[in-house]
């Protein structure tokens, strides 16, 4: 594989970086306000400007970029938290969730609209009071009653759930079967009666939209289970597989954005008789993030080239999804000590790119489960009598 842009995804990328350079990272303080309207704005003119849904399924009325092709893409939408929701690409794993799992009914309901950015979705996996990284221990219950399924527990990070249309809850349906086939994915529309959201949960002082929700006594019918009975841990994988890879490439540009500050900072300011960029302990910072961002832009670009060939890629996923989460916060984290004071406040956007940047050690599975997973899959080829081949 080559590790330049390919000519045939550059024009695109360069697109996807002016849109993102010229419009959406200066109405950040807007949309941090809660300007929908001006999202709204942004969102229309990515589709005048054929920047819409660029990694969903041409079929499903998006721009279809090939998965090692959308990490050059996704890395430049990742400079700013709002490149998904202004690109339409927020989306995109509960859109290939709804095309692999939902009847043709949910598809009319759910699926089209989402791809249209017409609706918002919102999963339920996470509860409170245990350990979600451990999904067999998830008390949510849906029981089958008078055809329908009746739904009752309490979970939260269910992100936009305050906004999006329905909610994807995984909830046991099961008795007496395995713990992994005990679950299963039902779709809740958030305006049924019993669906209560309790409140936005903030993460390190951020409001990002992360509710908890209770359901309490949630009837839906019966048709709106999401695939097969009991497959829940089955749909989440395919779900958070992807998706992981996902924070990677998104990542890479949030990183680029604090080297490129950190960077200018180096020069802009004097400091002992000379810049700041003739000083070798932060000459020292300039190496060590030039380092691990090309190490993780690496690994990423590895691993969607293990999915482009139909490989699931786990071991390459959790490799990525801890080395780059890692790189992502110490790269932020010397953007901020070279500003100094200033990195502390609101007056760069490194401060909210800290907290994010903290937080991506722990959703979609802790630094300590990859780790550990990642090294079992490795050691049991050697259990096999085989050898790891880099």
């Amino acid at each position: 594989m080559s590790f330049e842009v390919p000519e045939s995804v550059r024009p695109l990328r360069e697109a996807v970086h002016a849109f993102m350079t010229e419009r959406v990272e200066p109405a950040e303080d807007a949309l941090h306000a809660g300007d929908e309207a001006l999202l709204r704005d942004l969102q229309r003119e990515a589709k005048a400007a054929g920047l819409w849904a660029l990694g969903h399924p041409k079929e499903l009325g998006g721009g279809g970029l090939p998965f090692l092709d959308y990490v050059y893409v996704n890395e430049v939408q990742g400079r700013s938290e709002f490149g998904q929701l202004a690109l339409g690409t927020f989306t995109l794993q509960d859109s290939l969730m709804l095309d692999r799992y939902a009847a043709p009914a949910q598809r009319e309901r759910f699926l089209e609209p989402l791809v249209r950015g017409d609706i918002y979705p919102s999963f339920a996996m996470t509860e409170p009071g245990l350990s979600s990284s451990d999904p067999t221990q998830l008390t949510t219950s849906a029981t089958l009653e008078d055809g329908h399924w009746v739904i009752r527990g309490r979970k939260w990070f269910t992100t936009l759930a305050d906004r999006a249309a329905y909610t994807t809850v995984m909830c046991r349906t099961e008795t007496g079967a395995s713990p992994y086939r005990s679950f299963s994915m039902i779709l809740v529309p958030t305006d049924t009666p019993g669906y209560q959201i309790i409140r936005e949960t903030p993460v390190l002082g951020l409001n990002g939209g992360h509710c908890e929700v209770v359901y309490d006594e949630v009837r839906v019918p019966e048709e709106n289970l999401l695939g097969p009975r009991g497959q829940g841990f089955v749909i989440a994988q395919e779900r958070l597989g992807p998706g992981r890879i996902f924070h990677c490439m998104r990542w890479l540009g949030q990183a680029q954005r604090a080297f490129d500050l950190m960077c200018a900072r180096l020069h802009d300011r004097e400091a002992f008789g000379g810049s700041l960029a003739t000083k070798q302990l932060l000459q020292q910072h300039v190496f060590d993030s030039l380092q691990e961002i090309q190490a993780a832009r690496l690994l990423t670009l590895n691993a969607a080239h293990a999915i482009d060939a139909g490989g699931q890629a786990r071991v390459e996923i959790g490799v990525i999804k801890v080395a780059g989460a890692r790189m992502l916060h110490n790269v932020i984290d010397r953007a901020i000590q070279v500003h100094g004071a200033e990195g502390l406040t609101g007056d760069t956007p490194l401060d909210r790119m800290y907290r994010h940047a903290r937080a991506g050690r722990i959703y979609d599975g802790p630094d300590e489960v990859h780790i550990t997973r990642t090294a079992q899959r490795v050691l049991d080829v050697y259990a096999k009598g085989g050898t790891w081949s880099f």
